[in-house]
């Protein structure tokens, strides 16, 4: 049976692939608030903003390729049990060609009924506008995780963690929660590996090593280690 290694990636691995992220410029996104684009109030304020601002993303992230990370975190699956559990709603880890991926905070392109959650719709393009309806009536939304939202794959992601031979957490600052708090269900003595050239802080615990490198060249570095090359 193969031992298992769950993932934990954020913003950082996207970047490198040339998609921005809020963080990086001071919590705007493309000149706008992040509340004004990213939450429930913004959308009931003006659902146009949203849907035009996702648009835009939609089409940064066609434009770009999974990098070498990515590609790096494929190859771990020739000998162990990979699971992917990303903070980033792009599909990168998909293009790269990862098996098991679970998005926490949902994802680019698929749309949802603002009226049944559980209706939801892959998008094959990057434009979802004003009078797009779900087959109840109701106008679509992005089917992102927007802040002052759950997060329904929480439990899930959790449970996977709970089971980890190995952690890798690559390209995210542990700031934004619930899914920096995923590393206190890693077992006790469970190697846990942070890629990222902003080490934030972390409460002192055994097996923890700190790769303080963009995940372009950390992540292929230890991936040939945990492979044994």
């Amino acid at each position: 049976m193969k031992q298992k290694i769950v993932v934990l990636t954020g913003a950082g691995i996207s970047a490198e692939s040339g998609l921005a992220t809020f963080r990086d410029a001071n919590g705007l996104w493309e000149g706008h608030d992040v509340m004004e684009v990213a939450s429930p109030e913004g959308w009931r304020k003006n659902p146009k903003l949203v849907l035009d601002f996702y648009n835009l993303r939609r089409k940064s992230a066609l434009d770009v390729e999974p990098n070498a990370a990515h590609k790096a975190l494929v190859d771990l699956e020739q000998k162990y049990d990979v699971q992917i559990i990303t903070q980033n709603v792009d599909d990168l880890h998909e293009r790269a060609g990862s098996s098991n991926i679970l998005h926490l905070h949902g994802k680019l392109f698929e749309s949802r009924s603002t009226k049944d959650e559980n209706l939801v719709y892959p998008m094959t393009g990057w434009e979802l506008n004003l009078g797009d309806l779900c087959e109840k009536g109701s106008q679509l939304r992005p089917n992102i995780v927007w802040f002052g939202e759950a997060v329904p794959l929480i439990e899930k992601a959790a449970e996977e963690t709970m089971h980890a031979d190995y952690l890798l957490i690559i390209g995210t600052s542990l700031q934004v929660y619930p899914a920096a708090g995923l590393i206190s269900y890693a077992p006790h003595d469970t190697p846990i590996y942070l890629i990222d050239p902003n080490t934030p802080p972390i409460s002192h615990r055994r097996n923890f090593t700190i790769i303080q490198e963009k995940a372009t060249v950390g992540v292929p570095k230890l991936v040939k280690k945990l492979l044994g090359e």
